[in-house]
Formats: C-alpha cells, sequence, structure tokens
C-alpha cells in the first residue's frame, strides 16, 4: 500500500496550488484526480486576479495577498502561465450606480487599495470603445490575468520537481478512519493510499468527499458561460472591463435593481470582458443554479451578447466562435472553506472560492501547508472555518 504525509484529492488550481505548497514544506505528497489536472472548473472559467469584485476585509486582503504572490511565482515557475498585471476597470451604468460605487472605492482606499473613480471622460480616455452614455467607473490598477489552465500545470510541474506524486483518473470512492475518527487511508478505484491527512480540494465536488467521512459542506454548484470571440486585430479592450451590476449580481445582500432586459434579468448576466494573448476576447458572466449541468444554453449566450454590446456597441462587428461553461463552488457567505475539520481529525477543506479559485489559490495554498505544518497562517483565517456553519445549525435549533 502506497503511503503518503498528506493527499490531496481535487488537481484544479486549488489542490494543484495545495500540493506545490505542501510538497515545498519537505512532505510526501499525492495528488489524486478523478479526471485530468485542470479537467474541471479550472479550464472553464475566465482568467483573472481581482481585488475589485471582492467586498472589503479578508476577502480583498487575501485576494490582493494572492497577485503578490503570483508576481513572484511567474518569475520562478519554469511553465508560463501567461501572468500580467493589466489592471481592470469596472463601469457605471447610472449614477445610483456610480453612488455605490464610490462608497466602496472609499472603504477599499481607507484599507490602504489603489482604487479609484474615473468619470466619464477617462473612461473613453482609458477604453476608446465604451459606449458614449456610461457615467463613470472604477480603475484598479493591482488586478491581473494569466492563463488558468497553464497555472494548474504550472503548480504541478513545479511540484514534480521536489516529489509531488500526481495520480490522474483515480475516482475517490472512499475515505477510511481509525477507532478515534483520525483520518487513515484514501480509497480509490485504482488503490488504496495510506495517509494521516488529507485535503479536500475537490470544489464543487467537495460535497460528496466530505460525506466519506460523515460531514456536510454546504457548497452549491452555480453555473457560469462564457462566450470566445474571433481573434481580431482591434484592441477592444486592453484589460478586464466589467459592469458595476456584476458585483451587485454576485452578493445577494446588495438590493439593486438594474434596468435590464426580461431576458438578462432571467439568467442573471452582467457584463465582462477581458482580452487573452491569443487576440480574442472572453465575454460573459452569468451566474444560475442549474446543478452540475454544464452544456451551453443558447438563450444565455444571446443574454450575454446583448449585454456585451450594451457596453461596447463595437461587438457587433466581431463573430463569437464558440462558449462553454463551468461551475463555481458557491457558499452563502462567499467566503471559502480553509480548515481541519474538528470531529475528524486530519481532514481538512480547502474549497468554496466561487469564482475567486484563480484570485485565491496561491495564497490558500500557503495557508493550507502552514496550517498542516502547525505554522501561524499568513491572515487570521477563522472567518474561514468550517466551524462557522456548526455554530450555524446549533444557533437554529
Amino acid at each position: 500500500m502506497r503511503s503518503f504525509d498528506v493527499i490531496v484529492i481535487g488537481a484544479g488550481v486549488i489542490g494543484s496550488s495545495v500540493a506545490y505548497h505542501l510538497v515545498k514544506k519537505g512532505l510526501e505528497v499525492a495528488l489524486i484526480e478523478k479526471g485530468g489536472v485542470a479537467s474541471g472548473t479550472s479550464s472553464r472559467c475566465d482568467a483573472v486576479a481581482l481585488i475589485c469584485d471582492k467586498k472589503p476585509g479578508i476577502d480583498t486582503e487575501i485576494g490582493y495577498a494572492s497577485i503578490q504572490l503570483f508576481q513572484q511565482l511567474a518569475k520562478e515557475f519554469s511553465v508560463d502561465f501567461e501572468f500580467s498585471t493589466r489592471g481592470s476597470l469596472y463601469v457605471c451604468e447610472t449614477e445610483k450606480e456610480l453612488e455605490i460605487a464610490k462608497d466602496y472605492v472609499s472603504q477599499q482606499a481607507s484599507d490602504g487599495y489603489d482604487m479609484r473613480m474615473v468619470d466619464k471622460h477617462q473612461l473613453r480616455e482609458i477604453e476608446p470603445h465604451l459606449a458614449d452614455d456610461l457615467v463613470g467607473g472604477i480603475w484598479t490598477e493591482v488586478d491581473s490575468s494569466m492563463n488558468p489552465y497553464k497555472l494548474c500545470y504550472a503548480f504541478v510541474e513545479e511540484g514534480k520537481k521536489l516529489g509531488l506524486k500526481v495520480y490522474e483518473y483515480h475516482s475517490v470512492q472512499d475515505i477510511t478512519l481509525d477507532e478515534k475518527s483520525k483520518v487513515e487511508s484514501v480509497v480509490t478505484d485504482q488503490g488504496t493510499f495510506k495517509t494521516k491527512s488529507i485535503v479536500n480540494c475537490a470544489g464543487v465536488w467537495s460535497p460528496k468527499i466530505a460525506e466519506m467521512v460523515g460531514i456536510h459542506i454546504p457548497i452549491k454548484p452555480r453555473k457560469g458561460m462564457v462566450l470566445i470571440s474571433e481573434k481580431t486585430p482591434l484592441k477592444v479592450v486592453g484589460q478586464k472591463v466589467h459592469e458595476f451590476g456584476y458585483m451587485l449580481s454576485k452578493f445577494e445582500d446588495i438590493k439593486f435593481k438594474r434596468n435590464v432586459s426580461e431576458l438578462v434579468e432571467k439568467h442573471n448576466v452582467a457584463f465582462t470582458i477581458e482580452p487573452t494573448d491569443a487576440n480574442n476576447y472572453l465575454v460573459g458572466g452569468h451566474r444560475a443554479f442549474k446543478g452540475y449541468d454544464i452544456r451551453s444554453e443558447i438563450d444565455v449566450m444571446r443574454a450575454i451578447a446583448e449585454r456585451a454590446i450594451r457596453f461596447l456597441p463595437v461587438l457587433k462587428e466581431i463573430n463569437c466562435i464558440r462558449a462553454y461553461a463551468g461551475v463555481r463552488p458557491w457558499v452563502e457567505d462567499h467566503l471559502p472553506i480553509v480548515s481541519e475539520v474538528e470531529d475528524v481529525p486530519g481532514f481538512y477543506i480547502a474549497s468554496g472560492h466561487e469564482g475567486n479559485g484563480i484570485s485565491m489559490s496561491p495564497i490558500t495554498g500557503r495557508m493550507v501547508a502552514q496550517l498542516i505544518t502547525g505554522e501561524q497562517t499568513d491572515f487570521n483565517i477563522d472567518k474561514l472555518n468550517y466551524s462557522r456553519y456548526k455554530k450555524k445549525q446549533v444557533a437554529n435549533i
């Protein structure tokens, strides 16, 4: 029977980062994946590391620290994951949105982050193809982009140099515990792996893994679709551009209605666009609870296109060549779970990042490694502890 100090389940961007950071600490680590590396959500998402789409506080703190770590890793890793700090631009359609945006920027700026408001004229100077009637926006210098697929492989390849063992196409069937409910082994369809520590990085599938040790993780799959444009010599935008309504569609507690069509409202579509190194554009965004269904939907494609053309009329002249969808691991408070489970010693969770998995992956990986080796974590992550759901269950009794 193969034996490891730690077994990481799930080779998406969180799992591959966790595995890399653990093996960097000198531990013997196995990364187990039911498909191939980056075959799940990490290959079906956008490609950014942002702070502007996060609420003030620990959400932004971790996002910012991850961007700093990305800058370091981009220099160290042998695999080029196409990291670039282009900045990002939020655009406001109405004076009401601009008012909410100003309050948001004021909070983030008071915490020391470089965000600033831009007026309607500055918007057009930054991105000349934007619609004429937009009232202003937010520009965030530190926001960055990369290739998420290559990022997973970058973590894995660097990990292999340090002894990481990768087991693709191994489906986890069971997790065994000893008489004290401590982690003992991981049983796959291709053999059993002995270990004292497991990190559940299975994203939207992490509740299925958690059931094997008798616990419930309140993660739901939240679908998102993206359109891909044809390659074009026209510089449509030079950075990530999205409507401030994206923030309003992401967080349910922001009570604000946009003036949008029935189609856009029905499918919870908020405009986003970002350039790629291949001279095409990723256009979104969309949020819906449809279970694990990742089929492309023509009505959602129409809604995304309609909303995109409203902000960038020039997109009428550019063809959409394909679309894809993925599912984000959604939790109701929009904060990931990064902690050990008290009732199951040796069982850790690093999941529930929703649309922030790429953005938060390096610092999440580093903090999980710190947790397992008994070091102090970079941040106080009490708010990310799995026990917050246990407390909530007790409060509801």
